[in-house]
């Protein structure tokens, strides 16, 4: 099964960018349903976006213009670009993997099995 690792939280001022990360091993992360997840301190986690292996996308309301998710197959990553960020975006985010057989539609309520073990991002 796949493994995830993500990287490239870190701090950051209001109004600010960062890209992160999530670099996939022991299959080809293209084949997956894909998706990026952020859980803050006291609150529920929350779907940020997800991205098909055709390449479709779809985002949360609270992110949509400013975060960007995107692959590499060459490199077998995951990324999302986050722009314009706020302090409402101070979380901790995720990456996931639905099942390589999952059909349905890929969104961020499809049913992930994989999970990496997150990195925080600090807006202030």
């Amino acid at each position: 099964h796949v493994q995830l690792v993500e990287s490239g939280g870190g701090s950051v001022q209001a109004g600010g960018s960062l890209r992160l990360s999530c670099t996939g091993s022991g299959d080809t992360l293209s084949s997956y349903c894909m998706g990026w997840f952020r859980q803050a301190p006291g609150k529920e986690r929350e779907g940020v976006a997800a991205i098909d292996s055709d390449g479709s996308t779809s985002y949360a309301d609270s992110v949509k213009g400013r975060f960007t998710i995107s692959k590499d197959k060459a490199k077998n990553t995951l990324f999302l670009q986050m722009s314009n960020l706020k302090s409402e975006d101070t979380a901790m985010y995720y990456c996931a993997a639905a099942s390589v057989t999952f059909v349905g539609t890929c969104s961020t309520r499809a049913p992930f099995n994989y999970w990496g073990q997150g990195t925080q991002v600090t807006v202030s």
